[in-house]
C-alpha cells in the first residue's frame, strides 16, 4: 500500500457533480498557460485551467483521466481543489460533435475578418474540440 503521507488529498467537481475525492500521488494540470504537475508539498498556488486533461496518478481505484475545457485550480502542498465548467472521461466524450465543434471553430477562424476578438473565440473552440478529440482518442 502507497505511504498515506506523501498522498494529495483531491477534490475535483463541477457545477453538477463530484467527479473524484481521494488521494492521489500526483496530478497533471493543463494550465492555461501551460502543463503542470502537482506533487506533495507543491507551493500554494491558484490557476485557470484551459482546454486539456486533468490526470489524477496514483489513485485507489488506479490512474483517472478527465477532460476539461476551463476552470480553476487551488493548490495547497496536501491538497488539491478542482473546480471545472466541465469534465468528461474519455468514454463519455462523444467524438461527432467534438467534430462538429472543430468544424464550428476553422469555420469561425476563417470568417474572423480582421477582429482579434473573433479569432481569440475561433482559437477557443478549435482547442476545445481538439483537446476532446485527444482524449477520446485514449479510450481503450
Amino acid at each position: 500500500m502507497a505511504d498515506e503521507s506523501n498522498q494529495l488529498r483531491v477534490r475535483f467537481v463541477t457545477p453538477e457533480r463530484v467527479l473524484f475525492e481521494s488521494t492521489v500521488a500526483a496530478v497533471e494540470l493543463p494550465g492555461r498557460s501551460g502543463a503542470l504537475e502537482v506533487l506533495y508539498g507543491h507551493a500554494p498556488l491558484l490557476t485557470e485551467l484551459g482546454a486539456g486533461d486533468v490526470r489524477l496518478h496514483g489513485a485507489p481505484d488506479g490512474d483517472a483521466i478527465y477532460n476539461v475545457s476551463w476552470g480553476f485550480a487551488e493548490v495547497l502542498p496536501e491538497r488539491v481543489t478542482i473546480l471545472a465548467n466541465d469534465a468528461l472521461k474519455p468514454g463519455e466524450i462523444d467524438v461527432n460533435r467534438a467534430n462538429e465543434q472543430l468544424a464550428r471553430g476553422n469555420k469561425l477562424w476563417s470568417e474572423a475578418g480582421d477582429s482579434e476578438a473573433a479569432y481569440d473565440k475561433a482559437l477557443t473552440v478549435i482547442a476545445e474540440a481538439e483537446a476532446k478529440l485527444a482524449t477520446a482518442a485514449e479510450k481503450h
